[in-house]
């Protein structure tokens, strides 16, 4: 089965403007100026964010994804519209959670077995646009079969899965929805607004699209139910999503 690239998984490309005249030297220094400036902000509120989870959190974590990780502070940062107080207040939830969670302990014999249903998967290989992609197939998720923390611990594992893999420069990942065969028996809202919460709260803007393969008729009226849970979770919102078809086999 082969998905169409240029369709699917691309993206349009933004082509340079060619200026009509060459940029002065006072031009070029104006904006490495304020490039630098803006740095220079950045490591300032990333300071402050990490001063007050010292201060009024002193028991949380250190380390990676802890309390004085500059990476993860400056991206709630950046989550937050760079507001100090909402990036701490949300970075203390999300750091609370992993620890009651035990995200750092999650590991592939830990999900073995509600993984092999094979309800979900991080591809091994990335997307045109040089993204992670994690692969769901709603039609082998069975509400009963697995008790609910199991379906959440692999949902857990495979976001950390997949941002482990991010290249460079990389930010976010893409989501894709096998729903070919999916039927009313696969529908399972609490785990939906299970995974709503673990990418608004703790994995913020991580989700960058969303592509739906083969949605079936009897997906619709699960969808209309999903959309007003959106509402609450604004950049969620923002996530591009749009269906997309599988193309005959080669």
């Amino acid at each position: 089965m082969a998905f169409r690239s240029c369709q699917i998984l691309g993206r349009p490309v933004i082509a340079p403007i060619n200026l009509t005249k060459t940029p002065s030297r006072n031009c070029y220094f104006s904006v490495q100026n304020c490039s630098l400036s803006s740095s220079q902000s950045h490591k300032q509120l990333v300071s402050e964010v990490k001063d007050k989870l010292e201060k009024e959190h002193s028991s949380l974590p250190i380390g990676k994804n802890g309390r004085d990780d500059e990476d993860m502070i400056l991206w709630f940062l950046k989550d937050r519209r760079f507001s100090v107080e909402e990036a701490v207040a949300k970075l203390t939830k999300a750091i609370k959670w992993r620890q009651e969670f035990g995200v750092s302990k999650l590991t592939e014999e830990s999900v073995k077995s509600v993984a092999e249903t094979g309800k979900a998967y991080v591809h091994d290989f990335l997307d045109v646009c040089n993204r992670p992609v994690l692969v769901v197939v709603p039609s082998k998720h069975l509400p009963d079969v697995h008790p609910p923390v199991e379906n959440e611990r692999l949902c857990v594992f495979l976001v950390e899965k997949a941002l482990a893999k991010l290249p460079a420069g990389k930010e976010d990942i893409l989501g894709v929805f096998d729903l070919r065969d999916f039927a009313t028996e696969n529908a399972d809202l609490k785990y939906l607004t299970f995974v709503f919460n673990v990418f608004y709260y703790y994995y913020p803007r991580r989700l960058g699209e969303v592509l739906f393969v083969d949605a079936p008729f009897v997906f619709k009226p699960i969808w209309q139910l999903v959309k007003p849970l959106l509402k609450s979770y604004t950049s969620l919102q923002k996530i591009k999503s749009k269906p997309v078809r599988v193309c005959s086999p080669r």
